[in-house]
């Protein structure tokens, strides 16, 4: 008679995400669906942020990558549930023509509005960025802006604010090879400034940068690479106005996104695939998916492994709230997003 319950049990195992099998972690507090169904095929590509009202997320959704019918969804924790997915941007242009949207990006404004960054074109080296503003918590948006020329917004990973009270956007182009600047507004994205690249994308491109904080004032971002295999690198000491060469960390790169985050305490928090490209090859497999803790931003420790069998999982977004846990979101096997809760108290120090 137990025979069919013990197979049952095993088949359960076998089949469960690979996520559920790290949830004996001490640091990881919570693992979960974003959506359990939704009107999109493929999505990829998420970003949160945590509103006076709770926490928000948005990913680009539609039939595949590319496909003009992508579109930017988003969707909002209320009394600790996710509400179903809701397309609140599409690329439709004004003579109907509907072009692929990009890479959102929030931004919870201090005291005011939640800002989307997103981009609209037909490929990443022709897109250009938006920006909507919500005033509810990401109920209802404003009517869809178009940035200046030459400006494209966080091109994937959050905004940081400086102390200065300018906004500091880690972006990137890939019109002229993988090139990293940053973009600046003091006044919300009404008027902005940007940094020449840092990089040619010659001998090794870079996209997709993420800020971190330290105590002496300088700034690192960490770059994902188009050929080097590693994490690439670069330090600011004049808050984010010029930036040193890219260096190699010793962190390897599947030509896979990243993100970062400083925490209160002051140590910096990375969510990334560990692992090298495929010999012959660009990129590499985008599995397992860890999250590593620094006091340094130079040596790294696994705080947790966040997925380890085969598929994609990529793409991480990564924030702390007000309470201190750390939330992850990220892309699973391009099919959904996927919701990780941990506590950097209980992870390595």
């Amino acid at each position: 008679m137990k025979t069919p319950y013990l197979y049952l049990v095993v088949l359960f195992l076998l089949t469960a995400p690979s996520s559920l099998a790290q949830s004996t972690n001490p640091a990881i507090l919570r693992q979960e669906w974003i959506y359990e169904k939704a009107p999109f095929p493929e999505c990829h590509a998420s970003t949160i942020a945590e509103t006076p009202k709770g926490l928000v997320t948005a990913w680009f959704g539609g039939t595949r990558e590319r496909h003009p019918d992508v579109g930017i969804w988003v969707s909002s924790q209320t009394n600790g549930n996710w509400t179903p997915p809701v397309e609140v941007a599409t690329g439709v242009q004004p003579d109907g023509k509907r072009l692929p949207c990009w890479n959102p990006v929030l931004f919870q404004r201090p005291g005011a509005e939640l800002i989307l960054f997103y981009k609209v074109g037909p490929s990443p080296s022709t897109w250009w960025g938006m920006l909507k503003r919500s005033t509810d918590g990401g109920k209802t948006w404003s009517v869809a802006e178009r940035l200046p020329e030459g400006i494209l917004g966080p091109i994937k990973n959050k905004p940081v604010l400086l102390a200065s009270g300018v906004l500091l956007c880690p972006t990137s182009s890939e019109d002229h090879n993988w090139r990293v600047h940053f973009e600046r507004t003091s006044d919300w994205g009404k008027t902005w400034q940007k940094t020449d690249a840092i990089n040619d994308g010659v001998n090794d491109g870079a996209i997709q940068p993420s800020v971190l904080f330290y105590p002496n004032g300088q700034l690192q971002a960490l770059c994902r690479s188009q050929k080097s295999g590693f994490i690439l690198e670069t330090w600011s000491k004049d808050d984010g106005k010029t930036w040193s060469p890219l260096q190699k960390t010793t962190l390897p790169n599947p030509n896979s996104g990243t993100d970062a985050v400083t925490l209160k305490d002051g140590r910096q928090v990375l969510v990334y695939n560990p692992v090298a490209p495929t010999p012959g090859k660009s990129g590499g497999p985008r599995t397992p998916l860890d999250i590593a803790i620094s006091n340094d931003g130079k040596t790294w420790k696994t705080l947790a492994v966040l997925e380890n069998e085969p598929g994609e999982y990529s793409y991480p977004a990564v924030i702390q709230t007000a309470d201190g846990l750390i939330h992850v979101t990220y892309t699973w096997k391009r099919q959904r997003i996927r919701h990780v809760v941990l506590d950097p108290k209980k992870g390595s120090r």
